[in-house]
């Protein structure tokens, strides 16, 4: 065989990532409170935009020309050309744009925070100056689970007191609300309910004190052999101490853990039809200050600043159609969900279809990136509530029809069986796979087991009552 070099020529087709198109992929995956901090942005540092505060749709204008172009390509608009189409077909009025009054519904009152809750109360102990600042030092020193992170002898130190002194102070915070903040750990935490709820139960402090271990080890008939009760007294003593709180801090949350849910997606039944309305009410409308739209029409003679301007000009348009484009991919995927899952949105999670991002994808003609970039981190209010557009993404166990069925389905059965069952025999995993077997769905009994933990639901002998 005779090798040689030579030179050929040959034409091909590559995806290049302008960044025109960087932006629309990184609008794309943007939630609705993300994507309203990004405009923020863009309208800070692009000064030809601004918020349209009447109900007009510049954007079909504006992208008239940029959509008779491919995505991946340069805007080369005429921008003197535009500004007198749009002063001949709106008039060349000048609109006062005026800001509503801010509606008092539109603030929310911030949570008070454990600490806040607790120096409300130092405040009105009876301690001297000096005390409350070691009172201070302790409840700064306490997590958001309502434990202290330090003890009463490093307070001692630190502050330059007694350690009885300390300690005093320490027993002043753990008699605030709520019950058991300040324990040192889980067994203080406990007594101190024990104590300020007054509870009769004389065994029940003595299993605080002695057995915490033992019962989270799920050795109930041991404890009960060693206080010489019976097994109903036993879970009668249990019931007891599922009523204290272990994490007396949880109802406070932190200051910077508030989180809100806006939905992206709103699904609407009307007249037994699904409609589809993607949320852009919280993100402002975009359009061009009408300042530089005269600007440009007065044909600046500084072709630095004429050049400055049209790439403001340009970054403006790609944005707005950016937003467009996002807005319009969103309803397909939506579209498609919906009409994929629309036993879902009749009868709830048991009818979820097991489905995926190529199906999805292959329905609307779009990679299957631009699917998973299109529901990540958004949400879709439905009749059946809020869910994470994720949450209909899920892989399937097949039944006994060749048929598969979601493993959310699955789960909500597995809940189901639960919740149905006689305490005294809970069911065990293998009756749940029998049961399972009989509605046509195969699966084991260590499947069985993972999605039940995954659910949150303990195992037969923690759920047995006696």
């Amino acid at each position: 065989m005779r090798l040689g070099l030579g030179i050929s020529q040959e034409q091909t087709q590559k995806l290049m990532m302008t960044p025109e198109l960087r932006l629309a992929i990184k609008i794309l995956q943007f939630s609705t409170i993300e994507l309203v901090e990004y405009i923020d942005e863009q309208l800070v540092e692009n000064p030809v935009l601004e918020v349209a505060e009447e109900m007009v749709e510049p954007e079909q204008d504006l992208i008239a020309e940029g959509d008779k172009k491919k995505d991946n390509e340069k805007f080369d608009i005429d921008w003197e050309q535009y500004f007198d189409d749009e002063g001949n077909t709106r008039g060349e009025k000048t609109v006062n744009y005026t800001l509503e009054d801010p509606r008092y519904d539109n603030f929310i009152a911030e949570v008070p925070t454990l600490q806040d809750h607790l120096m409300f109360q130092l405040a009105l102990a009876k301690l001297n100056k000096e005390e409350k600042g070691v009172g201070e030092f302790f409840i700064g020193n306490i997590d958001d689970n309502g434990y202290l992170q330090c003890s009463s002898d490093e307070a001692a130190i630190q502050c330059n007191i007694p350690f009885a002194t300390a300690e005093k102070i320490l027993k002043t915070i753990q008699g605030f609300d709520p019950a058991g903040v300040g324990a040192r750990d889980l067994r203080e935490c406990l007594l101190i309910q024990y104590e300020q709820l007054d509870l009769p139960d004389e065994l029940l402090r003595e299993v605080i004190s002695s057995h915490l271990q033992e019962l989270a080890e799920g050795k109930i008939m041991k404890v009960a052999k060693k206080l010489g009760v019976s097994l109903q007294r036993m879970q009668e003593i249990l019931d007891n101490l599922k009523l204290l709180e272990p994490k007396p801090g949880r109802r406070f949350s932190p200051s910077d853990d508030t989180r809100y849910i806006v939905p992206d997606v709103v699904v609407e039944k009307v007249n037994n039809e699904y409609i589809i309305l993607v949320n852009d009410t919280s993100a402002p409308r975009l359009t061009v200050n009408s300042v530089y739209k005269e600007m440009f029409k007065q044909s600046l003679s500084d072709q630095e600043g004429r050049k400055f301007l049209e790439s403001r000009l340009n970054s403006a348009a790609w944005l707005i159609k950016s937003i467009e484009q996002r807005k319009l991919t969103l309803y397909k995927v939506a579209r498609s969900i919906v009409d994929i899952q629309r036993g879902f949105f009749e009868r709830g999670v048991k009818s979820l279809k097991p489905m995926n991002l190529k199906q999805v994808a292959e329905a609307l003609g779009v990679h299957e990136s631009t699917v998973s970039r299109a529901t990540a981190n958004k949400y879709m209010q439905t009749p059946k509530g809020v869910f994470e557009m994720k949450f209909f993404f899920s892989s399937g166990v097949t039944n006994v029809d060749g048929l598969s069925t979601s493993v959310e389905a699955v789960k909500k059965i597995i809940k189901e069986l639960v919740e149905g069952e006689d305490a005294k025999k809970p069911v065990s995993d293998q009756k749940m796979v029998e049961q399972l077997q009989a509605r046509g769905i195969e699966i084991s009994r260590r499947t069985v087991a993972k999605y039940r933990d995954e659910i949150g639901i303990p195992p037969t002998s923690r759920r047995r009552r006696y």
